[in-house]
């Protein structure tokens, strides 16, 4: 009840915005991912801890072709749940101090998004879990149709056709896994995981690449990042919020649910070249990052670097490498959000987000100067803050794997501290210019947006056992899983 709860919710509330008029459409809405966000520390107080699926529901949907409406978490899944309903009512607030034209709009397919994201995240069902992942693309395309800024149109539709080609093939790795189901075909996960076993090498092999490519469109791998820096860009800061901090992680947690699971002989052969390709992401992600002049575009760039060391992570099939993609996911989307946050504060203040204009805001804002470094400490993986643990983790997982691969995944922490510190430097410190003479104050709901973020990035950074804790089992299971499969 609870998972069905945590799904219909933010729906439901999302349709009835529709038919609310006047500013106070976004106190709604924020009450509303508040009250979600509630429901799931609830569901945490009642989940225990194992590698079990919990609080699942099942219904039959489409009994002729074994298609049922099966939800459930376990650990993995509570975990980028709680993702969603922890990040949602933050960028919410972070829009407070923006004007949107038709804000009935904006904000119900925001909760509309996050109606599907948690839909992704427990769906139990193969069928179910593609059609989550179609409705999350909607809401997503249409707020950076209407909201985004120069060229929308373009940038959007060349995310919309790279995303939907994506979906089509995993629909078809889909529906081949189906097809070996034994007896009556059925989507449900654990006849798709079984099917799995009766399919040899060479099958699983392109099961792989059907799966793996629609999952590294989402994440973005290279070389199918491509539309990334410029969805990001044109977004409005909201939706890029929702794209980075959480719709990635679509792609990541498919990886891990779907993709280890239902294809390891394929993983076996070919996860060194997906390692290959997510490494060498890493490596031209942070070389592009650091030239730009864009603040925003860096990070859109930062992103990707980021997101291949957790594909590599992933696929190098050890706890260490799949718990540090977990923990790393959680970390990312709390970090990038603040981010992107801050680049919206410079941006609303400054009309510009070129790295150069900008210098010696410290000056006239020490209290934001903090919060600032805050974030960007979590984001090079400073140790104490919460971007460590999860570096540290999957590095130590590629290591395992592979040291020179390894070797070179670990030049994201250099790489990183390089753009990340020296952007800082330039926007932050030394004397202020032309355009830089005044900083407006904080507003209420921008200091609380940082504070929040800030203490998310400290308290686990100080102490991440909790959220760890919560996986672990599940992983373990997983892993354990994946390699008796392989024969290893």
């Amino acid at each position: 009840m609870i998972t069905l709860l945590l799904i219909f919710f933010p729906l439901v509330a999302g349709l009835l915005l529709l038919f609310v008029k006047g500013q106070q459409v976004r106190n709604i809405a924020l009450g509303t991912a508040v009250i979600e966000f509630a429901i799931l520390l609830f569901a945490l107080t009642q989940y225990q801890h194992g590698d079990t699926i919990q609080f699942d529901a099942n219904y039959n949907w489409i009994n002729s072709l074994g298609i049922h409406f099966h939800v459930g978490m376990d650990g993995i899944s509570l975990l980028m749940v709680l993702l969603t309903t922890f990040l949602v009512p933050i960028i919410i607030l972070s829009s407070f101090n923006r004007e949107y034209s038709k804000p009935s709009l904006f904000y119900s397919l925001i909760l509309i998004m996050q109606f599907a994201l948690v839909g992704v995240f427990v769906s139990l069902d193969g069928f179910l879990f593609y059609i989550f992942w179609e409705l999350a693309l909607i809401p997503i395309y249409f707020i950076c149709l209407l909201w985004g800024g120069e060229n929308r149109a373009r940038i959007t539709f060349k995310f919309f056709v790279y995303t939907l080609t994506g979906s089509l093939l995993m629909l078809g790795g889909l529906i081949y896994l189906y097809l070996h189901t034994d007896g009556n075909h059925s989507f449900d996960i654990s006849a798709l995981y079984k099917a799995s076993q009766s399919i040899d090498a060479v099958g699983q092999g392109y099961l792989f690449w059907a799966m793996f490519m629609a999952f590294a469109i989402k994440m973005p791998i290279f070389p199918f990042h491509t539309w990334q820096p410029d969805t990001y860009t044109v977004a409005p800061t909201q939706g890029t919020m929702m794209l980075s901090g959480i719709m990635l992680k679509m792609g990541t947690y498919g990886l891990i649910r779907w993709l280890l699971p239902i294809a390891p002989l394929g993983v076996a052969h070919w996860a060194h070249l997906a390692i290959t390709l997510s490494v060498i992401g890493i490596v031209y992600a942070s070389c592009i990052a650091i030239i730009q002049k864009d603040f925003k575009r860096l990070i859109a760039y930062s992103s990707i670097a980021h997101v291949g060391l957790i594909s590599a992570g992933i696929l190098a099939v050890n706890v260490q490498g799949v718990q540090g993609g977990m923990i790393q996911m959680l970390s990312h989307g709390v970090n990038v959000v603040g981010l992107f946050f801050i680049i919206d504060i410079l941006q609303k203040r400054y009309k510009t987000r070129e790295i150069a204009s900008l210098g010696g805001i410290r000056n006239l804002n020490p209290q934001f100067a903090v919060l600032f470094l805050i974030v960007l400490l979590g984001s090079v993986a400073l140790p104490l803050t919460n971007g460590f643990i999860g570096e540290f983790l999957l590095l130590n997982g590629v290591f395992q794997y592979n040291a020179w691969i390894a070797a070179f995944a670990g030049l994201s922490v250099i790489l990183g501290a390089v753009y990340m510190l020296r952007s800082y430097q330039t926007i932050m410190l030394g004397e202020t210019n032309s355009l830089t003479t005044s900083f407006a104050p904080l507003s209420g709901s921008e200091k609380a947006v940082l504070l929040i973020v800030c203490a998310a990035i400290l308290v686990f950074g100080v102490y991440p056992k909790s959220l760890m804790d919560i996986a672990e089992p599940s992983v373990i299971k997983l892993v354990e899983g994946v390699k008796l499969a392989m024969g290893k």
